[in-house]
């Protein structure tokens, strides 16, 4: 039998932590991996390969949000039918976004296909990569149909509380990736277009570790002929939730798009500073968005299950878990501040450095309030208020791109610290307002949903 997790019943706070553990892991494990694919690709093939393969990566992040929000979407009502225990109704969801998304996939990949020129065109892409670039954009779109179907597979996994799973299928794709990496490109010779054949096999074969193992163990999930079918109903609400789901998802990477360019305009000090602490901020929320995972689950799993007193405890106890993590990362990155730096900055860059240990001193108190902000996320998501997260998030880039774009070139990367942090404070207000107004005595023991 498959690994579940039944958050209807025992411990929350303990059902949230060991949800969100293998995620943690699985979101590092990712980090980690890109970081060595951007090094093996720049050690062997040069600038030029690496900054075509780094112009399009943003690309195919965009595309990957859009599948990662569809897939939450289902991972949420999957969890709701799960803790109803509509077992029926929950195979009929996942064939119908599996049907769905296959479609959706194969539309994408045509249509990228046939206008990745024009898309290359539009980011300006330099005439001198633009032909590396377009390859590799080609191939991309063709993992994208496996991408999509990984991120639906594993997404109902984590809606019945199985996190442990699509975390060791993520590490097979990531492990075999690296190996083709190296074998297509220092072995075969085969540059920029051999990395993208690697991320694309290493795709696949996650795709197939999941049919399997959904098939041989997860009778949830296991779809016969007579289970492939669509409900349109189940799809509409589907969609609507994946929808502004991805929406939310892809305001962050806009958002940060235009403080990139406010960064960009300080100079190469302040650039590679700035670089260098995003990384450590990468890795710094992973456990708080992991968590925010958690509750989001917890919740919706309660209220299929129509238990309001759970859902209501879901908060304080996620919102415990959440504030638990802080002192660890806090002083994590305030005793390896300066070692972090340094091996994230080229040898020599003194002042880089010094940037950014003044950032993350300043930073380390202010993982506070995204511990707060993903806690209540994760509660919005559980209890389907996709567009109350949504809002919160379009105020909390906003703010913040705003007040970079003024603060910065003034007072250095700092600033963009003191921005994110009233940007989360924005965020924090407006969605803990609404869970006050709105959730905090809502009778989930209805019919009526959240």
């Amino acid at each position: 039998m498959a690994r579940t997790r039944d958050m209807t019943k025992g411990n929350i706070f303990l059902h949230i932590i060991l949800y969100a553990l293998p995620m943690i892991f699985g979101n590092y494990l990712q980090l980690t991996y890109n970081m060595a694919d951007s090094i093996i690709i720049g050690k062997y093939l040069g600038e030029d390969s690496l900054a075509a393969v780094s112009l399009v990566n943003p690309i195919m992040t965009l595309m990957i949000l859009g599948a990662s929000g569809i897939g939450m979407g289902a991972s949420i009502i999957i969890a709701r039918l799960f803790g109803a225990d509509e077992k029926e109704r929950l195979k009929r969801e996942f064939s119908t976004v599996v049907i769905a998304g296959t479609i959706f996939s194969i539309a994408v990949f045509l249509l990228g296909s046939i206008l990745s020129r024009q898309i290359l065109m539009l980011i300006k892409t330099p005439d001198e990569i633009m032909a590396e670039s377009l390859t590799y954009l080609r191939i991309m779109f063709v993992g994208f149909l496996f991408t999509f179907q990984y991120n639906i597979m594993s997404h109902a996994l984590r809606g019945i509380g199985n996190t442990v799973m699509p975390v060791v299928f993520l590490g097979i794709s990531c492990a075999l990736n690296v190996i083709l990496d190296l074998l297509f490109i220092s072995q075969f010779n085969m540059g920029s277009e051999g990395a993208g054949l690697a991320t694309v096999i290493s795709q696949a074969v996650s795709v197939v570790c999941c049919i399997v193992y959904i098939y041989l163990k997860c009778d949830l999930l296991s779809l016969g002929r007579k289970d492939f079918v669509i409900d349109h109903k189940l799809l509409r609400e589907t969609s609507a939730l994946g929808f502004v789901t991805a929406l939310q998802q892809a305001a962050q990477p806009v958002g940060k798009f235009f403080i990139q360019r406010t960064i960009n305009s300080c100079g190469v000090t302040v650039i590679g500073a700035f670089n260098a602490v995003c990384r450590v901020d990468d890795f710094a929320c992973i456990p708080a968005q992991s968590i925010g995972s958690g509750i989001m689950t917890c919740v919706a799993q309660n209220i299929g299950h129509k238990d309001g007193t759970r859902v209501r405890k879901t908060m304080r106890y996620g919102l415990l878990a959440a504030l638990c993590y802080f002192p660890l990362i806090a002083g994590a990155v305030l005793l390896l501040k300066r070692p972090l730096m340094t091996v994230l900055t080229p040898d020599g860059a003194d002042l880089m450095i010094q940037m950014g240990i003044t950032y993350l001193s300043a930073k380390a108190w202010i993982f506070l309030l995204a511990c707060i902000v993903n806690a209540n996320q994760g509660y919005l998501r559980g209890a389907s208020k996709m567009h109350i997260a949504l809002i919160s998030t379009i105020i909390q880039i906003t703010i913040r791109a705003v007040l970079v774009y003024f603060w910065v070139p003034q007072m250095g990367i700092v600033a963009e610290a003191y921005a994110c942090a009233i940007g989360w404070i924005a965020q924090t207000v407006f969605g803990y307002g609404y869970y006050f107004l709105k959730l905090r005595k809502f009778s989930f023991d209805t019919d009526e949903d959240p």
